[in-house]
């Protein structure tokens, strides 16, 4: 009797593996299409099902569900589908890079970086009386993330504890927040009304003209983070392995924080700081899927940030209507439960 490899062993496994990311990955798609779908529907001004239809075709051109849907609905539907994806993959690339679960571009202070560069750039340019432009923006909001992950890196180079890396995240957070707000209040052009609800978190401003922007870039971002999904698969077994496996360990760790300050940096560019997103949703995932595997993680985080996001907007904008609520406040809630599990869990399992 011959004795059975390791591989057609571990067979039957992997393929319950691949199909439970195919079911889960299917799951996220329905909960998007249903969330989108309800997102367009409700609002201030209910739209019915005849509504929406008339609305794409030629006849419904000029209508006031035409203009509902497309300069406002569909352009909000978007920047929440696109930027929520955006967030968690970021969130997921920061918790491979740093290996803590913690990790995430609101708590280590890499969004409010990038807010408070953005919002320098929204008042000097409307203050001098320049258009602001999409591509600026983003490139702001680059710059701040940039820099506040260069400290964040400078400090994880000089403390060992997870704890102590998060508080400096934390607090330069609040640093660049508290600048932030300065800078808004005393700001004294009437364009930058807006900027309040911004600082808030908001995917309310977001346009078709930032939709053509923004795709693009993400979906090459993504591109690269699929490509980078065996040397990350790798380096999540450690440093040693993955150098002995052929992998560039440098050039990784410079990819990975090139990628997630880029998604991170469109997401506040455009909505302002959004909080939890890139740190509970890629634990939901990877609960979900039971694997860790980038090549898995990357497309079902996207999905189900696209779909957490679309969520949170919705209740944003139906719970308390016609008051409308910041993002950060509703996806705090909605996340806030799941890191502290997460830190009670790594509590109890270093007990």
């Amino acid at each position: 009797m011959t004795p059975s490899s390791p591989i057609s062993e571990n067979y039957p496994e992997q393929r319950k593996q691949t199909g439970r990311f195919l079911i889960v990955l299917l799951l996220f798609c329905v909960f998007a299409a249903v969330l989108g779908l309800l997102n367009l529907m409700l609002g201030s001004v209910s739209l019915s099902w005849q509504e929406l239809g008339q609305a794409f075709t030629e006849a419904g051109r000029g209508s006031t569900a035409y203009k509902i849907l497309f300069e406002i609905r569909l352009p909000r539907l978007l920047a929440a589908f696109l930027l929520g994806g955006a967030l968690a993959v970021s969130g997921f690339l920061l918790q491979t890079f740093f290996a803590n679960p913690l990790a995430g571009p609101f708590v280590l202070g890499i969004s409010s970086g990038a807010k408070l560069t953005v919002a320098l750039y929204m008042i000097c340019t409307l203050q001098t009386g320049f258009a602001v432009s999409s591509g600026g923006m983003i490139a702001a909001a680059f710059l701040g993330a940039g820099l506040s992950m260069g400290f964040v890196l400078l400090v994880s180079g000089r403390v060992r504890s997870a704890g102590i890396l998060i508080v400096c995240g934390i607090m330069i957070g609040y640093f660049c927040s508290a600048v932030t707000e300065l800078f808004i209040t005393f700001a004294d052009d009437s364009n930058i009304v807006n900027l309040h609800s911004w600082s808030q978190g908001s995917f309310s401003g977001v346009s078709m003209d930032n939709i053509r922007m923004l795709a693009p870039i993400l979906l090459v971002s993504l591109a690269g983070c699929i490509l980078l999904a065996k040397p990350m698969g790798a380096y999540q077994l450690g440093e040693l392995y993955a150098v002995n496996s052929g992998v560039h360990v440098a050039r990784l760790r410079i990819c990975l924080i090139l990628l997630s300050s880029l998604l991170s940096a469109c997401v506040t560019a455009f909505a302002g700081p959004v909080a939890f997103v890139g740190i509970a949703v890629p634990q939901l995932t990877r609960r979900l899927l039971r694997t860790d595997r980038p090549i898995r993680m990357i497309p079902a985080c996207f999905l189900a940030g696209a779909a957490f996001c679309l969520l949170a907007d919705l209740l944003a904008r139906l719970l308390f209507a016609p008051t409308e609520l910041s993002i950060s406040l509703v996806t705090s809630i909605l996340g806030a439960p799941v890191v502290i599990k997460i830190m009670t869990e790594r509590r109890l399992r270093h007990a």
